[in-house]
């Protein structure tokens, strides 16, 4: 039968409605594929060789790092990576720090990489009683102080350019103090030491640290000055010093001797000593002090380094030493603030297990001080 026109004009239309329709539907699906795989999809494999460095702060959250990973092109997308932290049982034992990760890495890939210590740059470790500058010993190895510290962790990190002592020791006796946020309380002390690279002795709390490899050294020192600052005023520093009778940077040197004179467990005991020699007043007399301005240092000191007068020579000079000698901890720091009872006015280490002994009289330290020399403690290697 022969079809009238309009009927395959008809049919025409309904075809090509049903084929544009077609069109459209698979163009919607292509679409939402690659909307959807856009902003759900993950890299495949370890890395395509670009390395990113990655700041994990202190007290974050595997999952929080997503929206940076995914910023830093290390991750596709921060929900994918979000759900492979989630699925690692590992993930609640990030460490803060920076870490060496790659581009495009798979999301499980990268939580694997922040989980292995390999890939996280090393952090600055600054122990109880370190000094700004190296210290030689007598007898023994050079102990590193905390510029040296800071160098050797910048220049462990493969940069091109790592930051020398030098620069460190310049911050550090010429730059502006406010911009390193030295607390109120130390600003004028330290002004008094001119530009001594020592004059910040002290004011740097031991610990670790984050050092940002690509902060330059007034940086560096900024942070650790501001985050030491805000420990001191944790522990009521101010406070806890007008109450023993001392200013908050008295405080601080009294607890570097605490820190370079006492044993472990005797910091309270060393803090009232301390507290009862200036109430009497009586010379503290601590070899330590005499051991901070000498090229040179070992325990016992010889009757010359004693007789030198120096800002710091407490045989020498009446009260505490004009600056810390070293950088108290929050132990030594809190030992001060809290003191033992007791009406002590010395104590020597007797043995080399670090046995110490209280005395009131000096008769009774006269003989402690026996035994330890009998015992090899006080030797001198000189």
């Amino acid at each position: 039968m022969r079809m009238e026109p309009k009927y395959v004009k008809r049919r025409q239309r309904g075809l090509a409605v049903m084929i544009a329709a077609l069109v459209l539907l698979v163009s919607a699906i292509v679409y939402i594929g690659v909307h959807m795989s856009s902003n759900s999809s993950d890299y495949q494999g370890r890395g395509n060789g670009t390395t990113v460095l990655v700041e994990v702060p202190e007290g974050a959250t595997m999952s929080e790092l997503g929206p940076d990973l995914e910023d830093k092109h290390v991750v596709a997308d921060a929900d994918t990576f979000a759900s492979a932290a989630y699925a690692n049982k590992q993930a609640s034992e990030l460490k803060p720090g920076f870490y060496k990760l790659q581009q495009e890495m798979s999301a499980k890939a990268a939580v694997e990489s922040l989980l292995n210590p390999e890939n996280q740059i090393e952090m600055l470790d600054i122990p109880g009683g370190a000094t700004l500058m190296d210290v030689k010993v007598v007898a023994g190895d050079t102990r590193y102080g905390i510029y040296s510290m800071i160098s050797q962790v910048s220049c462990a990190q493969g940069k091109s350019k790592c930051i020398q002592v030098e620069e460190l020791q310049r911050v550090g006796a010429t730059a502006n103090l406010e911009e390193l946020g030295v607390p109120g309380w130390a600003m004028e002390p330290v002004k008094e030491r001119g530009d001594d690279p020592r004059r910040l002795e002290g004011l740097i709390v031991p610990g670790q640290y984050i050092v940002d490899p690509n902060a330059d050294a007034q940086s560096i020192m900024k942070d650790l000055i501001t985050r030491s600052a805000q420990t001191f005023a944790e522990t009521n520093l101010e406070d806890r010093a007008k109450a023993v009778g001392l200013s908050p940077y008295e405080m601080v040197t009294a607890a570097s001797l605490v820190e370079r004179e006492a044993p472990e467990g005797d910091f309270d005991k060393v803090a009232r000593v301390i507290l009862n020699r200036l109430a009497e007043p009586q010379r503290l007399e601590f070899d330590s002090t005499v051991n901070y301005d000498l090229s040179e240092q070992e325990v016992a000191t010889t009757n010359e380094d004693r007789a030198r007068e120096t800002p710091w020579n407490t045989y020498a000079k009446d009260g505490l030493p004009a600056t810390p000698i070293a950088s108290p901890s929050v132990e030594a720091i809190k030992a001060m603030e809290n003191p033992a009872e007791g009406d002590w006015l010395y104590f020597v280490t007797v043995d080399k297990d670090g046995t110490t002994v209280f005395s009131n009289s000096f008769e009774d330290h006269q003989q402690a001080t026996k035994e330890s020399m009998d015992n090899g403690v006080l030797d001198s290697n000189r």
